[in-house]
């Protein structure tokens, strides 16, 4: 039984201790569109993404976060656009998101309705820059750079 606590408890320390890892998304459609998602919980708009499931890799959980919350197939990985790990990136937990750029082609349709309230392309031009969510403002801009960026 001592040995039991003492292993779920080393476990809950690693876990409540790290940084959660997560992936964000800069989808590109065919027509050089981004696509953005409006998220529930702040009606604010950022890039999709979510957090790296157990047993994932970044490729995959990209692939399936893009589909859950864009309905949109993940055709091609262009590069890796940067790794963020400020502790107050995002406001609920400390985590850190590497950033990807993918070439994405189907139909915009959430797949999960209670995280995310519509998806839209935007011309770079057009995006809404200012108050996206997170520290999306600071990813896309250094996306534009063309440079990888770690932070």
């Amino acid at each position: 039984m001592r040995r039991s606590w003492r292993f779920i408890s080393t476990v809950i320390g690693i876990i409540f201790r790290h940084p959660i890892v997560g992936t964000t998304i800069v989808p590109l459609l065919p027509d050089g569109r981004i696509v953005l998602i409006q998220r529930s919980d702040t009606g604010k708009w950022g890039l999709p993404g979510g957090i790296v499931d157990w047993g994932e890799d970044i490729p995959t959980a990209t692939t399936r976060e893009l589909k859950e919350e864009t309905g949109l197939k993940l055709t091609k990985i262009r590069r890796l656009a940067g790794v963020y790990s400020a502790p107050d990136r995002d406001p609920r937990i400390h985590s850190i998101s590497v950033l990807v750029e993918v070439e994405a082609d189907g139909i915009l349709e959430p797949e999960d309705k209670l995280e995310v309230l519509q998806v839209k392309a935007f011309k770079p031009e057009e995006l809404p820059l200012g108050n996206l969510c997170h520290d999306h403002d600071r990813q896309l801009e250094d996306y534009f750079k063309g440079e990888t960026i770690i932070a």
